[in-house]
């Protein structure tokens, strides 16, 4: 604050002002120059009104020039009571600033009387369908995030980030999420239909006819290194390779049978089965301390492997590397976006009345909200920057600022108080007072 006022050293208002007070003073040296000459001109005649005039024009101009120097400093210097007013009561002046700024521009009813009155949402609505501001608007919060994205320290935010995932890893109820999980797929039977998803699938693998020349070769390999001898004899009644076929095509059709089974009876024993071990695991999973102690070891091994931590440590590089890349490129998709997002609102709340009136109410609400809290801090802040204003500097200011305006008042003094010296000077000679 101190350098800004002395920066008003060379403010033209100076050379006006002083100007101002040199034709005041002139005038005062003129009044006193005539009453001086009419006084010497022994007062008969008109020297007389002369004298009324001067004189009374003398004690005006130098009643006002006290008056308009009182309030900036003291006269000649001299420790007259009430003079000095403004760097005297500099303090008192502060704190009444501050109030009426509090009471007169800070009051909540006023704000929000003049809030509502401006309707901001249908005024936002219009600005935003304008397809010209919101690229504008999509353009700067583009250029914001790449001034964002340069400010952050990459070292620092991948340290930070490594730590965070894997903090929260590490406090990852693992086997209750699991169990959670789990429990949600066997809700309505969800389980049931999993199960006759992946019977099907077995059902399509066991008819497959490689898998089938591959099971029967299998066969035959293992019969013949088991019992050579009984396979040597087989083999000259019947080939062993197309027993294996039979085999392989029966125990297959055997497969296909036993899962068609499955999948047509609802109370089958494989399904119960599945359902009971499921409902037990769930259950497991949530309330058995040794399963939970086994599953977290589990997760704790996979969050210390090399190959997780290498993973969660090149993720702001990823992340920071196509941001980057997105919004350097003039024809950004985040940008794109987000400028579509923002005509979208606008013509959303050119159109829909009850989105402005809850947008009004959410604004009305913060803007209460804020002005509340603001008014303390805002009166606190002018006065104590007003008490911390050097008294010199502050009188300088206000007087450029309305020192010329206030010379006009001893000019007017020196008239007034001329004419009123007629006036009286009249009296004296018409009624013989």
């Amino acid at each position: 604050m101190t350098e800004s006022l002395t920066g008003l050293a060379d403010d033209p208002r100076r050379l006006r002002l002083r100007r101002m007070k040199l034709a005041a003073f002139g005038l005062l040296l003129l009044m006193l120059a005539g009453f001086a000459l009419s006084h010497a001109m022994g007062l008969r005649g008109p020297w007389a009104w002369v004298a009324a005039f001067c004189e009374a024009a003398a004690v005006g101009a130098m009643a006002d020039w006290f008056a308009v120097v009182a309030l900036f400093r003291r006269p000649l210097g001299l420790p007259i009571p009430h003079t000095a007013i403004i760097p005297r009561g500099k303090a008192r002046l502060a704190d009444s600033l501050a109030v009426f700024v509090r009471d007169h521009f800070l009051a909540p009813e006023a704000l929000l009387d003049k809030l509502r009155v401006f309707d901001p949402a249908t005024r936002l609505g219009q600005w935003l369908s304008e397809p010209t501001q919101s690229k504008m608007l999509a353009g700067m919060a583009r250029g914001w995030a790449l001034q964002a994205l340069n400010l952050l320290d990459e070292t620092a935010v991948r340290t930070a980030i490594q730590r965070f995932v894997i903090d929260r890893l590490r406090r990852w109820n693992a086997a209750g999420t699991a169990g959670e999980v789990l429990g949600i797929l066997t809700a309505d039977g969800r389980h049931q239909e999993l199960l006759d998803e992946a019977l099907k699938r077995i059902g399509r693998w066991l008819d497959d006819p490689a898998l089938k020349a591959r099971a029967s070769a299998l066969i035959v390999r293992y019969a013949r290194r088991e019992w050579p001898k009984l396979m040597g004899t087989v083999d000259l009644i019947k080939p062993v390779d197309e027993i294996g076929d039979a085999l392989a095509q029966r125990i297959a059709t055997a497969a296909l049978d036993e899962l068609q089974q499955v999948l047509s009876t609802p109370e089958h024993p494989l399904r119960q089965d599945y359902e009971a071990w499921l409902s037990d695991y769930v259950v497991r999973l949530r309330e058995d301390p040794d399963l939970t102690a086994r599953v977290e070891r589990i997760k704790q091994s996979l969050i210390d492997h090399p190959a997780v931590q290498d993973y969660v440590r090149g993720l702001w590089d990823q992340v920071h590397a196509a941001l980057r890349t997105d919004l350097e490129n003039p024809d950004s998709r985040l940008a794109a976006h987000l400028e579509r997002s923002l005509q979208a609102l606008g013509e959303a709340l050119g159109r829909d009345p009850s989105l402005r009136d809850a947008l009004n109410t959410h604004l009305t609400t913060a803007a209460e909200s804020l002005t509340t809290r603001l008014r303390s801090g805002v009166t606190s802040h002018i006065a104590q920057t007003m008490k911390g204003w050097d008294e010199r500097q502050l009188v300088d200011v206000l007087e450029l600022a309305v020192g010329r305006d206030l010379q006009y008042i001893r000019f007017n003094g020196t008239l007034v108080g001329g004419l009123i010296g007629l006036l009286l000077h009249a009296v004296v000679v018409f009624w013989g007072v």
